[in-house]
């Protein structure tokens, strides 16, 4: 449900897990119909451009992304590696 999505439920998994939501959007929404549903200015970009994050020949003014996925990522998990160092040592 909801609490696994966002990260705060109970979790048996063993392990950190950090989604890249253009990944999930390609296997949950592979038309992209949410995103254009609340973000009317992409209405008429194709699925795949969005999932893609956006190609730089963007069709209508959209601001680029400001998070870089990749290096958030490795931040995140080197952060959460460090919490959990402070707590097992």
């Amino acid at each position: 449900g909801w609490q696994w999505v966002a990260g705060c439920g109970a979790d048996a998994a063993p392990y950190f897990r950090v989604f890249n939501p253009l990944t999930q959007g390609q296997k949950f929404d592979p038309e992209a119909k949410y995103i254009k549903h609340w973000v009317p200015e992409l209405a008429d970009v194709p699925a795949k451009d969005i999932h893609k994050g956006m190609p730089s020949n963007r069709p209508i003014q959209y601001p680029r992304p400001i998070v870089d996925l990749s290096s958030s990522r490795i931040r995140a998990l080197g952060a959460y590696d460090e919490i959990k160092r402070m707590w097992v040592d």
